[in-house]
């Protein structure tokens, strides 16, 4: 059986004139756009424009929350009660149905972003908390949890569709969590460096942490964060060694 992985990127995280990332060169590189819902980052017609652009690529859309911090990005931690979480999340993702609707397409997938994610990596309750209100609000959407982490957990005890995402330019801590964007080493600038350790992961089935721990796990998709300098040259670098590798690109189903 051939192997078969999705490639996703954080796309539409620009805010009014100010652009973030290269969505233009990502998206006929990637499978799946996670679109900024206008919390951390996004607004309205940057939505819009995003999914329209993604739409005709014919590439998945998804909606990608986090915390109302325009100055942060999302990625400062705020202490939210599970209720608050729960609202959070839901109106966001309902604004991103909107906007796919608009555009004339459908949301497939919802992940979580930046701080908000990883709090759910790391506390189950939170996850559930956040994966709760999507499934609330789209019975069917496909929740994207970090593999091997309390994501993935409340995924599984939710039930209904998800998939198991790794990272290709983040470095992992051996309990499968990322390491801290703070420390040396945590992003990975390298392309080469970056598609070599995909196929690695793939092919054993597993996360490979800085220290060489192997986590086995399901991969059913990869990120390639779109703000990561070089972003597009890692992210053709990545497609091109799976392909050459024997490794099937493609939109992901939902397990």
């Amino acid at each position: 059986m051939t192997l078969t992985v999705d490639l996703n990127a954080d796309m539409g995280e620009g805010f009014g004139p100010w652009v973030m990332g290269d969505d233009a060169g990502l998206l006929p590189v990637i499978t799946s756009a996670n679109i900024a819902c206008g919390f951390h980052a996004g607004d309205p017609s940057v939505m819009a424009a995003t999914m329209a652009a993604a739409i005709k690529q014919g590439v998945g859309l998804g909606a990608h929350p986090g915390f109302a911090d325009l100055q942060g990005f999302g990625r400062r931690r705020l202490s939210l009660s599970h209720a608050e979480l729960r609202n959070m999340v839901g109106y966001q993702l309902g604004a991103a149905q909107a906007m796919a609707a608009l555009a004339g397409g459908k949301l497939r997938h919802l992940k979580l972003h930046g701080a908000l994610a990883n709090m759910a990596a790391e506390d189950a309750g939170i996850a559930v908390a956040c994966f709760q209100a999507a499934r609330d609000v789209a019975p069917d959407i496909i929740l994207m949890a970090i593999a091997a982490t309390a994501q993935q957990e409340a995924a599984e005890a939710i039930g209904g569709p998800w998939v198991a995402e790794v990272f290709a330019d983040r470095a992992y801590n051996d309990d499968a969590t990322l390491v801290d964007r703070k420390l040396p080493g945590a992003v990975i600038h390298d392309a080469e460096t970056a598609a070599a350790r995909m196929v690695e992961m793939i092919r054993a089935g597993a996360i490979i942490t800085q220290s060489g721990k192997h986590i086995p796990t399901p991969i059913d998709t990869i990120c390639l964060h779109g703000d990561t300098e070089n972003a597009v040259t890692i992210a053709r670098a990545v497609r091109a060694a799976l392909q050459a590798a024997g490794i099937g690109v493609a939109q992901f189903q939902g397990r």
